[in-house]
């Protein structure tokens, strides 16, 4: 409604009573963002026809979402945080090959606690996952909690991967239910 009434010269208001008044619909704030952010409609294209592999992809890839993603609904995103490599490559390999995502896509964030040195976490995560130290985002440090006597909480830090897509997020919760 701002960009027609940008284009027209018309008042805002009066773009939004012409269109109540014939019953035009509108989208939210939310849905307009989306459409402008994808013009060429979803950046992801969910995979409906698997062989065997991908079936099991695909089964791999609903389970480790289920047990380590977020799920929250106030959150965008599909996100996932793992200590394991080979567990994130498996899920980013589900998110390519079923569900669609292109790589350019992925944000990586690196949590690293009081006793990982930094340079090796990272040059771990990069060989582990083929990634470049310019696609990991912010780097948050947890400072040493309490007295406690467990020393290595994890050499290298919890890897996160992220999408930013809120109707991949739902398609992915979808898939899940279906499973249920």
């Amino acid at each position: 409604m701002m960009e027609i009434s940008d284009r027209t010269g018309w008042k805002y208001e009066k773009i939004v009573y012409w269109m109540r008044k014939f019953g035009i619909p509108r989208r939210s704030m939310s849905e307009a963002t989306y459409v402008k952010r994808n013009p060429n409609g979803d950046p992801f294209e969910i995979k409906n026809k698997l062989n065997k592999e991908e079936i099991l992809l695909k089964g791999i890839g609903l389970g480790l979402y289920w047990g380590e993603g977020d799920k929250s609904s106030n959150n965008t995103a599909v996100r996932m945080s793992n200590s394991d490599p080979q567990l994130i490559k498996k899920f980013r390999e589900f998110l390519v090959e079923i569900c669609g995502t292109k790589e350019e896509k992925f944000g990586y964030y690196l949590t690293l606690f009081n006793d990982c040195n930094e340079k090796e976490a990272i040059k771990f995560w990069e060989q582990h996952l083929g990634i470049k130290k310019d696609q990991l985002g912010k780097i948050i440090r947890i400072p040493p909690q309490g007295k406690g006597t467990y020393r290595k909480k994890s050499k290298f830090g919890v890897l996160n991967i992220t999408v930013t897509n809120k109707k991949l997020k739902e398609k992915i919760f979808k898939m899940i239910r279906e499973v249920q």
